[in-house]
C-alpha cells in the first residue's frame, strides 16, 4: 500500500491516535476493499442496509436525504478524508439515512462490519474513537432538537436545516416547496416567503422553484445570530 494511501487512512477520524505498529497489524488482520467511484456514481443508497464502514479519501461525495413523508430533499456536500454514516452500523435500524455519490472520481475503503466486530474492537483507541463519534452526534442532535421551533421565522428556518445537516457548514441545497417548509417549522406562507426573499437579497441564499440553495450555511446561521 502506497504512503499516500496510509496517511489519509491515518487521518479518518476513528484511526486517528494509533501508533503505525498499531495500524500495520490491523491492515494484516482487517480485508481492507479498496474501491473507485466515478463521476456521478451512486455509492450507497438511503434505507439500504448499513454493513461496511465506508472511508472516503480522495474527492467530494454529496448526500440526497429524501423525507417523502414531508416532501423535501435535503442535499449536503463533502471532502475527504470522511466516514460515511459510522452512526448507521449498529441499532434497530442500521440503514443508511441518505444516498450518497461520488461529484468526482473519488477512492474508498470499505470495511465489513464482522471485522469491525471481530479485529477493529480489539483496539481500545479505536473504541474510544468511535464512543466519542457516536457521543458527540447524540449530543449535538440533542441540543438541536431544543431549538427546533423556537424563534423568529429566520431562526426556525435556520434551525431546521442544521437540524437535518450532518456538517454545520458548507454548501447545502433544500428541495422543497414554501408551504411545505411552513407547515414543518410551525409558521405562515407568507412570513417564509417574505424572510426567503430578504435572505436572497443579501445573496445568503438562491432561490428557484421549490428549490432553495445555501452556498454557506454557517454564514447564513452567524447573520440570524447577529440579526
Amino acid at each position: 500500500m502506497e504512503v499516500s494511501m496510509y496517511d489519509k487512512l491515518l487521518l479518518l477520524p476513528l484511526f486517528q491516535g494509533l501508533g503505525k505498529e498499531d495500524f500495520t497489524a490491523i491492515l494484516e488482520k482487517v480485508k481492507l476493499h479498496f474501491q473507485k467511484y466515478a463521476k456521478g456514481s451512486c455509492i450507497v443508497r438511503q434505507n439500504d442496509i448499513c454493513n461496511n464502514l465506508i472511508f472516503i479519501l480522495q474527492g467530494w461525495i454529496s448526500s440526497d436525504s429524501a423525507d417523502n413523508e414531508h416532501h423535501y430533499v435535503l442535499k449536503e456536500r463533502f471532502e475527504a478524508p470522511c466516514v460515511i454514516e459510522p452512526y448507521s452500523l449498529f441499532g434497530m435500524q442500521p440503514q443508511y439515512t441518505a444516498s450518497y455519490y461520488a461529484l468526482n472520481d473519488i477512492n474508498a475503503v470499505i470495511v465489513n462490519k464482522s471485522y469491525i466486530l471481530s479485529e477493529l474492537s480489539k483496539y481500545e483507541i479505536f473504541q474510544l474513537n468511535y464512543f466519542n463519534l457516536l457521543s458527540n452526534r447524540a449530543q449535538t442532535v440533542y441540543r438541536k432538537l431544543w431549538n427546533a421551533h423556537i424563534g423568529n421565522t429566520y431562526e426556525k428556518i435556520v434551525n431546521f436545516l442544521q437540524l437535518r445537516c450532518t456538517n454545520p457548514a458548507g454548501e447545502k441545497e433544500l428541495l422543497i416547496r414554501m408551504e411545505d417548509l411552513a407547515s414543518l417549522i410551525d409558521d405562515t406562507r407568507i412570513n417564509v416567503s417574505k424572510v426567503l426573499n430578504e435572505l436572497k437579497d443579501l445573496n445568503l441564499i438562491q432561490l428557484s422553484r421549490k428549490e432553495i440553495h445555501i452556498p454557506a450555511l454557517e454564514k447564513l446561521a452567524d447573520y440570524i445570530k447577529e440579526k
